[in-house]
C-alpha cells in the first residue's frame, strides 16, 4: 500500500511540475490582441527598414508607418502541386498562401490557410528596395491579374511585377516558384548597386489556431519570431518583447535567416550563404509586428532571397538552411522528445504509415525498458510477500513512528528488498 500511495505521490508531483510551467507560459505578458477586421482587407501596415550595413547607408529616412491594401488591388493566383500563393499588386506582397496537402485544423474539407490578409489573422511576405522614390511594399507593381497554374511537365513557374522608381529607372520583382518545394525565390533586379533591399514578415500576435487546439490539452508552444546565425545559434523573440523594445537576437551577420514560427508551421526569409545581413524586428501596427532581413543590392543591381513557407518536416528542413530544423519546438522536453522523434521517423520510412510507426515505437520503448520493467515486477512481488510482515509491525509499533520506521528499515535490509526498485523504474518510463 505505501508502495503504491508513493508511485501516485511522484507521479501526482511530476503532473504538478509540468501543469506550472504550461501556466507559466501561457499566463506571461502578452501584447493586446485586437479583433480581426470585419473586412476582406485587412490593414498591412509596415515600416520600411533603414540599413545600417555600410556606413554610407547610415540615417535613410523609412517611410512613413502605416498604409492600408485597397480592396481593388489587383491579385495574381499561383497554383503549384503544394501551394496555392495570393500576389497583390500592392506592393508585390504575398498575401495568402494555401497548403495543398494540409488541411484546415477546424474544418477538415478546406486546405489550411498560412499567410493571409485578414480573416483570422495578418500574416503577410514583404519585400522592397530601401531608399527615397525606390519601389517597396507600400507602392503598387504593374502585374497582370489572373492565374497561372505549374503545369504537369513543368518543374517552375515565374510571376514577373514591375514598378517605376522615382528616377525613372524600372526595377523589377520575380517570384520563381518550383515543383515540390515550399521554397520561392524572390528577385529583385534593375536597382542601383549601392541600394539595400529587405525582406520581411509581417503578422499579427494572435496565437494560430491550431495552437489554440493544443493549449486547451495543455500543450504551449510558440508562436512568433526566430533569427538564426553561425554564432549565436537560434533565438526565439516574444511579441511582448518586441512591444517593451526588449527583443534580443543577432542583428548582424553574413549568414542566417529570420523566421515567422507557429504550431506546426513556419515561413522564413533565407539570405544565400556570404552575403552581409542585418536582422530587424519591431512593431508597426495595433498587434502587427514584422521580423526580417536587409540585403546588400549586388553590383549588377540584383538581389534574390529565397522564402519558405509551409510545414516544420524537420529533416526536410534541415536540407533548406542550417539550422532551420530547429523551429521544430518539441518545448523543455527536447532532450527527451527529439531522439524519439528522430527513430519514429524512421520507422515511418520503413513502414510507410505513422500509425503502424507509432505502434512500432512502442514496442521498441518496451524492448528497451523490460529490463526496467522486470526489475520493478520482481520488487512489487518482493513487497507483496513483505506486506503481512509489515502489517505486523504497525500493529506492534503504530504508536511509535520512529520505531516503527526502523523496524521496517530492518526488515528491507534483513530481506534485500529495496521500497522504491517498484516505482523508480516506472517514473523512469
Amino acid at each position: 500500500m505505501d508502495n503504491r500511495r508513493l508511485i501516485l505521490l511522484l507521479v501526482f508531483s511530476f503532473s504538478l511540475i509540468m501543469l506550472w510551467d504550461a501556466w507559466q507560459r501561457q499566463n506571461a505578458p502578452k501584447p493586446a490582441v485586437s479583433a480581426p477586421s470585419p473586412t476582406a482587407a485587412a490593414p498591412a501596415p509596415g515600416v520600411v527598414p533603414t540599413p545600417t550595413l555600410p556606413a554610407a547607408m547610415t540615417g535613410v529616412a523609412a517611410v512613413p508607418a502605416a498604409i492600408a491594401v485597397p480592396v481593388g488591388a489587383a491579385t495574381v493566383k499561383i497554383r503549384t502541386d503544394l501551394l496555392v500563393v495570393d500576389v497583390s499588386s500592392q506592393g508585390g506582397d504575398i498575401t495568402r498562401v494555401e497548403l495543398v496537402r494540409h488541411r484546415d485544423s477546424e474544418d477538415k474539407s478546406k486546405r489550411f490557410v498560412l499567410l493571409e490578409n485578414g480573416g483570422k489573422h495578418v500574416y503577410l511576405a514583404q519585400s522592397g528596395v530601401i531608399g527615397d522614390g525606390l519601389p517597396n511594399h507600400k507602392m503598387e507593381w504593374k502585374l497582370t491579374p489572373g492565374e497561372r497554374v505549374l503545369k504537369d511537365g513543368e518543374d517552375k513557374l515565374e510571376l514577373r511585377l514591375e514598378a517605376t522608381a522615382a528616377t525613372g529607372a524600372k526595377v523589377a520583382k520575380t517570384y520563381v516558384f518550383s515543383r515540390g518545394s515550399y521554397q520561392v525565390e524572390v528577385r529583385h533586379e534593375g536597382v542601383a548597386p549601392d541600394a539595400h533591399a529587405y525582406y520581411q514578415i509581417t503578422r499579427d500576435g494572435k496565437p494560430a489556431g491550431e495552437q489554440s487546439n493544443a493549449m486547451m490539452m495543455g500543450v504551449v508552444t510558440f508562436t512568433g519570431p526566430a533569427v538564426y546565425t553561425d554564432a549565436e545559434k537560434f533565438q526565439k523573440v516574444e511579441f511582448a518583447d518586441i512591444l517593451k523594445g526588449k527583443a534580443k537576437f543577432a542583428q548582424k551577420a553574413d549568414n542566417g535567416w529570420v523566421a515567422m514560427i507557429q504550431h506546426y508551421f513556419v515561413s522564413a526569409w533565407l539570405p544565400p550563404a556570404g552575403t552581409a545581413r542585418e536582422f530587424f524586428m519591431r512593431k508597426v501596427g495595433e498587434d502587427l509586428y514584422s521580423a526580417g532581413v536587409i540585403v546588400p543590392v549586388g553590383v549588377d543591381g540584383k538581389s534574390s532571397v529565397s522564402f519558405y513557407v509551409g510545414p516544420q518536416e524537420q529533416e526536410k528542413l534541415e536540407k533548406v538552411a542550417p539550422g532551420l530544423d530547429l523551429v521544430v519546438d518539441y518545448g523543455w522536453l527536447t532532450v527527451i522528445a527529439a531522439p524519439l522523434f528522430w527513430v519514429l521517423a524512421a520507422i515511418y520510412k520503413l513502414v510507410g504509415n505513422w500509425g503502424w510507426a507509432i505502434m512500432g515505437l512502442t514496442l521498441l520503448l518496451k524492448l528497451a525498458f523490460f529490463p526496467l520493467s522486470a526489475a520493478s515486477y520482481k520488487s512489487m512481488a518482493k513487497m507483496r510477500v513483505l506486506t503481512p510482515k509489515l502489517v505486523k509491525l504497525k500493529e506492534v509499533y503504530g504508536d511509535d513512528k520512529q520505531r516503527l520506521n526502523q523496524e521496517m528499515m530492518a526488515l528491507y535490509k534483513k530481506e534485500k528488498v529495496n521500497p522504491l526498485g517498484g516505482c523508480l523504474p516506472v517514473l523512469v518510463q
